[in-house]
């Protein structure tokens, strides 16, 4: 996890096509420079930081369900909760399941959990585009990374 460059998907540990659901993990970094004003002194990562790393993961859901020829752009974050602070060096498990698909539009359920205790979930909702111009390569690129996607593909 690399906070100050939304790099939020250390790996994907599952991809499941027929039940519509990822799996991945994140190890929140000991030191980031994020930590210098979310709190001197008692570093935390910021609620807005664990939505983006939601939205990752139900991203990468998406593009993996649709074999990467459309984008998914977060919309809306609706029924987030968040039931506990996550300091450095915490280990994340993300998750997220597809719940509807269609008309240019998802939504998906996603949640954070650490040592199996619940962190926070929410429903988010993405358009769903054609890749903005040279974006194809770049999430393609950023999908080996993770894991998602073979390095040949």
């Amino acid at each position: 996890m690399r906070l100050e460059y939304f790099e939020m998907i250390d790996r994907v540990t599952s991809l499941d096509r027929e039940t519509k659901r990822i799996e991945v993990s994140s190890v929140v970094p000991q030191e980031s420079p994020v930590f210098e004003g979310h709190f001197p002194g008692h570093p935390l990562v910021p609620g807005v930081l664990l939505t983006e790393t939601m939205a990752q993961a139900s991203g990468y859901l998406v593009l993996g369900l649709m074999g990467f020829t459309h984008m998914p752009f977060l919309m809306g974050v609706d029924k987030a909760r968040f039931r506990t602070f996550v300091g450095p060096g915490t280990v994340l498990a993300v998750t997220a399941q597809l719940e509807h698909e269609g008309s240019g539009y998802a939504v998906t359920k996603a949640r954070i959990t650490a040592e199996g205790k619940p962190i926070c979930d929410a429903e988010l909702r993405f358009r769903i585009m054609p890749f903005p111009e040279g974006m194809d390569g770049l999430m393609r690129a950023q999908a080996r990374r993770i894991g998602l996607l073979e390095e040949s593909v």
